[in-house]
């Protein structure tokens, strides 16, 4: 180190143990999820605080929640919540804000792959557990289930994988087979 024993100074380590004491109470003061009550550092969660975070959806749609959502309806939502960002047929380019969502199918073993829902994600389940948790970007976890699947439903029509009259529920969305769904190489410990 330039100028001293290699040692940290005094005030580096106050900044770090000061750091340190502010991210101990502000993790330990975060939010219950069922009461809007802290969390103390040491407090247990009860089931109820735990399943509020427990909202996986596997690859074969276990964990996806009762409802439906039909492409109509989502087209109606999407222009709502996403099309500010993602453009009104999902089409934002390389040089928009937020990724496209749409197209770019054929294109993965190209010089300037388009990843895409409809090119590159292996499953449409995915897309359910990526927009329940984290979308619209401004309010993630507002949408229920129906709004959920009826966006998932209009981004997949986008992407030509279902018909414009298509009703996507916990049965017929995991049987949505995705262009890349054979794409990607299964390691000897990975589940499923």
């Amino acid at each position: 180190m330039a100028g001293g024993s290699g040692a940290m100074g005094v005030s580096s380590v106050r900044r770090s143990i000061g750091l340190a004491l502010a991210l101990l109470l502000l993790g330990g003061a975060a939010p219950c999820a069922e009461a809007g009550e802290p969390l103390g550092l040491g407090q247990t969660p009860t089931d109820r605080a735990i399943a509020a975070f427990n909202i996986d959806i596997a690859p074969d749609g276990t964990g996806l929640p009762p409802g439906q959502g039909s492409v109509a309806d989502g087209a109606r939502l999407f222009a709502a919540n996403c099309a500010v960002c993602h453009g009104a047929r999902g089409e934002n380019g390389d040089d928009a804000p937020l990724p496209r969502l749409a197209g770019g199918q054929g294109s993965l073993a190209t010089a300037k792959p388009v990843l895409t829902v409809g090119s590159y994600w292996p499953y449409a389940t995915t897309l359910f557990d990526y927009i329940r948790r984290a979308m619209p970007l401004t309010a993630p976890q507002t949408l229920d289930a129906g709004q959920t699947y009826a966006i998932v439903a209009f981004i997949l029509n986008l992407n030509g994988l279902v018909a414009d009259d298509a009703v996507l529920d916990a049965r017929t969305l995991p049987a949505v087979r995705m262009p890349n769904r054979d794409g990607f190489v299964r390691t000897p410990n990975q589940p499923g």
